[in-house]
């Protein structure tokens, strides 16, 4: 992916990918053509506008190439338009209408909006919303996502193919659902970002620890986000919890790659700017209304982040709201970090007393976390015998080499 070393144009060209496919969709309601016929305009920019410049309109520009590349679509596949002409007959012009494609008109704010919804459509699978998210209002391209996801480039295609198919089985249109539904639809927007940003953040597999280009785009996305809906306390939370966590990214990592945890990394490397808006937003979100789980979780964000040293950071805070966010949103991963914080306040036989609830969990019982927080634990406890036994344990499960590093070092220093 080339997100870090992007350039302007690049930029430019990743925002304006909702706008231009909102455009194409609302004027000709084919979401899967319209977005291929956008990763075209795209690739047109990249290899155009280097050489003769970028254009006065540049949205303009792209519109009137994506609509060429999806009418030439709509002519080769005579039967296929024959189909949908049928199908939009019956639909009112209102909500088909669109601007021409090159009038310079702003496009409204719904748009990004719209189109995180219609990717985060229920039909879709988990992966399958991540995929066609990133591709369809990201910007990345086919063999981008790939590489993030450590797939092959066939395999990612097939996979954003059967989404976008799967959207136009379901006969999903291009407006903002409604009542209820628009309700649990955000719920699952804020989810996918939430994914793609721990994929970024700690990748689940490979010889990398961090995506850094797939942290940032969930950080760009749900800034956009931020921007539709700013009375939204859970948006909020989320940005804030991607800000106080990306803070410490430079931190996270030694000079030779290595993973360097919390309580020893260098906090002078840690990002002010990111910790204060990321503060200032959740404080805003928390007293503005009723907290929920993307808020508590950036609120455990910067207790951490807040702490001069990893001995002066408030885990009785951390505690209660762990316990808050146990009964909010009561999940596995919630319960292993809730068994962290009460062993550092009550001691490690407490929190290894809480770990033995997740034992028989299906969803957490074989992960790595699981061995790698019992054998922190017990070393804690003052057992390196069993604590170097966890820590291979963990080590053997985990698909990330860095993590597979760190845990064998530990296991070796208490052999």
């Amino acid at each position: 992916m080339s997100i870090p070393g992007r350039t302007s144009d690049e930029d430019l060209l990743r925002r304006l990918v909702p706008q231009v496919l909102g455009a194409l969709v609302r004027r000709y309601g084919h979401f899967d053509a319209a977005e291929d016929a956008v990763q075209e305009a795209l690739l047109a920019a990249v290899r155009q506008w280097p050489e003769s410049g970028r254009p006065d309109n540049p949205r303009g520009w792209l519109i009137r190439v994506a609509s060429r590349r999806l009418a030439d679509t709509l002519r080769a596949e005579e039967a296929r338009r024959r189909r949908e002409e049928r199908s939009l007959a019956h639909t009112p012009r209102d909500e088909l209408h669109a601007p021409p494609p090159d009038e310079n008109r702003a496009p409204t704010e719904d748009d990004t909006l719209t189109l995180l919804f219609l990717c985060c459509h229920p039909a879709l699978s988990e992966e399958s919303r991540v995929a066609l998210t990133l591709r369809a209002v990201g910007g990345l391209t086919t063999a981008e996502i790939a590489r993030a996801y450590l797939v092959p480039e066939a395999t990612m295609a097939q996979r954003i193919s059967r989404a976008k198919r799967r959207v136009r089985a379901a006969g999903a249109r291009f407006v903002p659902p409604a009542g209820g539904e628009r309700g649990d639809r955000l719920s699952a927007v804020l989810h996918v970002l939430y994914l793609v940003f721990n994929e970024g953040y700690t990748a689940t597999a490979g010889s990398s620890l961090q995506r850094r280009d797939l942290a940032a785009e969930a950080v760009r996305l749900a800034r956009a986000l931020r921007g539709l809906l700013p009375g939204n306390g859970e948006v909020a939370g989320l940005l804030a919890l991607m800000l106080l966590t990306d803070a410490r990214r430079e931190a996270r990592t030694g000079p030779d790659g290595e993973l360097v945890p919390l309580p020893e990394q260098d906090r002078g490397l840690w990002r002010t700017d990111a910790i204060e808006e990321g503060v200032a937003l959740v404080t805003e979100a928390l007293t503005s209304g009723p907290p929920g789980p993307y808020q508590l979780q950036a609120a455990i964000a910067a207790v951490h982040d807040e702490a001069p040293t990893a001995a002066d950071t408030d885990w009785p805070q951390i505690l209660a709201l762990y316990e808050l966010l146990a009964r909010l949103a009561p999940g596995p991963v919630v319960a292993l970090n809730h068994a962290v914080a009460a062993a550092m306040v009550h001691g490690p036989r407490v929190g290894l007393g809480r770990l033995a609830a997740l034992e028989d969990d299906p969803g957490m019982a074989d992960h790595h976390r699981l061995a790698a927080v019992r054998a922190h634990l017990l070393e804690m406890a003052g057992e390196p015998g069993a604590a170097r036994m966890a820590y291979d344990t963990a080590a053997e499960r985990t698909l990330s080499l860095p993590e597979r590093r760190y845990l064998r070092s530990r296991a070796a220093r208490l052999a």
